[in-house]
């Protein structure tokens, strides 16, 4: 196995306790990377201002990923690197199909977070995780130009699913369609997606691909799994996703992160080269 040089975490499900919490010994843990001169940065399917508690706590200093890659940022969140916006007539189509199915909908433009009902399932919750609140507007039509995220809503995970599917087929081709949660459909430019996250790492801090490790929990994580010379798996993970990466680490309300760091990645060389369970 190559040495790791570099560590890519994702953030809800992963970096986080399910309450959203840093523990104190997954900051150590990135302490302890450092000390061994691996680098570490994270990912997520957040807006770049709903990572801001993180920044001075994980003394992060890399380019950090937001919105699943559809806008690459410094640690000030404000120097914008990269973004992908998508096209406005899939923008409108996906916003249009989410609509009809029923999902309630969420548009992200730059630094703004757009939704129609502050009421809604899940505005609640989503506003004490990033700590900023969002714009409600009648018309989303009027965000759609520009926009770096389509998030699609609903309590009802098997219809999430389904729209999923639905919307694969029909703009596939010109967007990244993936769950981030349950009840999350993200819709993204298609170069936006985590499997590009590594990609620009890779390029930007000029590690190799074998040199890089990926952590995350659910199936657009599995985009970053295919890229990364090591890949794990959260112990919270779906059976689909847990098969996808290298090992399997404990999950986010049982140390899963630092638990994975100590095993996988400190150990370095050591490691077995067969995929491995805590």
């Amino acid at each position: 196995m190559k040495s790791v040089r570099l560590l890519i975490a994702d953030v809800d499900g992963t970096l986080v306790t399910p309450d959203k919490t840093l523990t104190e010994r997954s900051r150590v843990a990135i302490e302890r990377l450092r000390a061994a001169d691996i680098q570490f940065t994270i990912t997520s399917g957040r807006p770049p201002r709903g990572m801001q508690m993180l920044i001075a706590p994980l003394k992060l200093e890399h380019p950090i990923a937001a919105f699943n890659g559809g806008m690459f940022v410094q640690p000030d969140l404000t120097t914008v690197l990269e973004q992908r916006t998508l096209p406005l007539a899939v923008a409108r189509e996906v916003v249009d199909h989410l609509l009809h199915a029923n999902l309630d909908v969420w548009i992200y433009r730059g630094s703004d977070w757009f939704i129609r009902n502050a009421s809604a399932p899940h505005v609640a919750r989503e506003q004490r995780t990033v700590q900023f609140a969002p714009t409600v507007i009648d018309d989303l039509g009027r965000t759609l130009d520009g926009v770096v995220k389509i998030v699609g809503v609903s309590e009802d995970g098997p219809l999430v699913g389904r729209c999923e599917a639905q919307l694969r087929q029909r703009v596939g081709a010109y967007a990244s369609v993936a769950r981030s949660q349950p009840y999350y459909l993200d819709v993204t430019h298609p170069d936006a997606n985590k499997g590009t996250v590594v990609r620009f790492c890779s390029r930007v801090l000029r590690v190799p691909l074998e040199q890089i490790a990926t952590i995350g929990d659910m199936p657009n994580d599995v985009l970053m799994f295919g890229v990364g010379g090591t890949s794990i798996a959260m112990g919270n993970a779906s059976p689909d996703v847990q098969r996808a990466a290298h090992h399997v680490t404990t999950s986010n309300s049982d140390e899963g992160f630092a638990n994975a760091v100590d095993r996988f990645v400190l150990e370095g060389p050591r490691a077995s080269q067969v995929r491995r369970t805590i």
